[in-house]
């Protein structure tokens, strides 16, 4: 276990520590900040505090007399000084284990209850260092990982001249990916993708774990790739200003920050129809397979093929079955399922087939009204950008999987996304329409998988919330006649 160690030459830098472990900490991680008075830890503390609720004039009041001090914030924070604990036991009574389970704990003078404290803490040791403190960091890895990774983002920054920028929490996914506001006096706001390259799952077949079975992104390079494809045919995706594609660490444009949601969360009609405007232009450009990205990088956007296609319909079977019925399926009933698969995948032999940008859905879409034309749609996911089936897009935005788009918006999406195809080409509207529920089938098969895997195996139940949406998705995927044989295995399942 290798500890970090770091100097801090005045309170400037003290300050900019603290917003960098903003971006670090998650629930249940406990900081100990251990050194003398006058050491800093009241500094970073408040610091830390202040860059978390994105409020620089935050009150922050010393909780040595009220021993701890909460904060509800993006993640709640607890500031604990136990400067003046008689005892250890004291420590049940200011709700210790209740904060630590449900936010941070921030834990000044951590020896006068040592003992009681999380093994898996991280300590930070202040020592002056002449005008300056020396910090050590030492305890959990996976703490200690995450703050290595903060520190490196601010390396990257510093090296290109944005050293001074206040980093700001933006967005975290159900991925590994997040999202910083980088804020620098005089600029304009830039965003920072902070996406690692993955770490290999299980192995499930043929030697590859899920990632490569389903063509998942593993690290930035794809989406470096399909972002200058899709600016070079002329469709709105932000411009990657600073990019380190070994650390997966990338600096680009804010395309903004209105969606295609009004404020109660609601689809704006005008918006979608826009969307999937853009969408129908963009699957009628041919189809670029080879993307130069540097001169010695080249990304090949994979197929959306049957294996893709399979091990992604195994979440169904494989978390929402049992979830479901309470019973893991049988042999024969997984057998019968992907059977059912093969004849459906065999069945898009006849389908058009595009680029796929994969996610194109209400949170992936940045509504710029004050443009023209195509700008006025922002896309910003597509790392996982495939090329297949062209109706899976159109049924991502026309069954959002975050908002209930009522059946006649669905109608209205559907009929101007076939009505633009046929003006420009060769479009035929019967495949596209069987294609559409068949995309829709295997996506939300997927969907309603993901949902449970992210509450059972990731911790993440508020995911849920979205299932019965999605299995209402799937129930109109099923009412085509092709459909018919996967309808009757949910049937007999006991799914349907």
């Amino acid at each position: 276990m290798q500890a970090i160690t770091l100097f801090l030459k005045d309170e400037a830098a003290t300050i900019e520590l603290g917003e960098d472990l903003a971006l670090a900490l998650k629930i249940g991680d406990c900081l100990a900040l251990s050194g003398d008075l006058g050491a800093g830890k009241s500094t970073l503390a408040r610091a830390l505090l202040r860059a978390m609720a994105d409020d620089e004039a935050l009150e922050v009041p010393s909780p040595t007399f009220t021993l701890v001090q909460s904060y509800d914030l993006r993640i709640p924070v607890s500031h604990f000084d136990l400067y003046r604990l008689a005892d250890v036991s004291e420590l049940d009574e200011l709700g210790f284990d209740e904060a630590l389970s449900q936010g941070i704990c921030l834990v000044e003078w951590p020896e006068n209850a040592e003992a009681a404290l999380p093994k898996s803490r991280l300590t930070i040791t202040f020592t002056h260092q002449g005008d300056g403190r020396e910090l050590s960091f030492t305890g959990d890895e996976q703490v200690l990982s995450r703050i290595r990774r903060s520190l490196a983002i601010r390396t990257f920054l510093r090296e290109r001249g944005q050293g001074a920028a206040k980093r700001r929490h933006l967005s975290g996914d159900a991925s590994a990916r997040a999202y910083e506001r980088i804020l620098v006096d005089g600029q304009p706001m830039r965003i920072l993708m902070d996406s690692a390259r993955i770490t290999p799952g299980p192995i499930l077949q043929d030697g590859k774990y899920y990632q490569q079975l389903a063509h998942l992104a593993e690290d930035v390079i794809p989406f470096v790739a399909v972002d200058r494809d899709i600016r070079d045919k002329g469709f709105r995706a932000p411009e990657i200003y600073e990019s380190d594609l070994d650390a997966g660490i990338l600096l680009i444009e804010n395309l903004g920050s209105a969606g295609i949601l009004d404020a109660e969360g609601a689809p704006i009609a005008e918006r979608y129809l826009e969307s999937v405007r853009v969408l129908a232009h963009l699957h009628a450009q041919p189809v670029t397979r080879a993307i130069a990205v540097s001169p010695s990088i080249t990304h090949h956007i994979p197929d959306f093929d049957r294996t893709a296609m399979k091990i992604e319909t195994s979440l169904l079977i494989d978390w929402y079955l049992p979830w479901k019925r309470g019973e893991k399926a049988s042999e024969a009933e997984r057998a019968a399922y992907f059977d059912v698969w093969d004849h459906l995948i065999d069945l898009l032999a006849t389908s058009e087939k595009k680029l796929l940008l994969r996610d194109f859905h209400s949170p992936n879409i940045i509504w710029r009204g004050e443009q023209s034309g195509f700008d006025r749609i922002g896309i910003i996911d597509f790392q996982d950008a495939m090329i297949g089936p062209t109706a899976y897009d159109v049924a991502s935005i026309t069954q959002d999987a975050r908002v209930t788009i009522e059946p006649d918006l669905c109608r209205r999406m559907l009929s101007l996304y076939g009505s633009e195809r046929s003006t420009l080409g060769a479009f035929d509207e019967a495949i596209f329409r069987r294609d559409w529920h068949l995309m829709s089938a295997q996506r939300n098969c997927k969907l309603v998988g993901i949902w449970v895997r992210l509450m059972q195996r990731d911790g993440k139940p508020f995911y849920m919330k979205h299932m019965p949406r999605t299995f209402s998705y799937l129930q109109v995927a099923l009412e085509h006649e092709a459909l018919a044989p996967l309808r009757d295995w949910c049937i007999k399942a006991g799914i349907l």
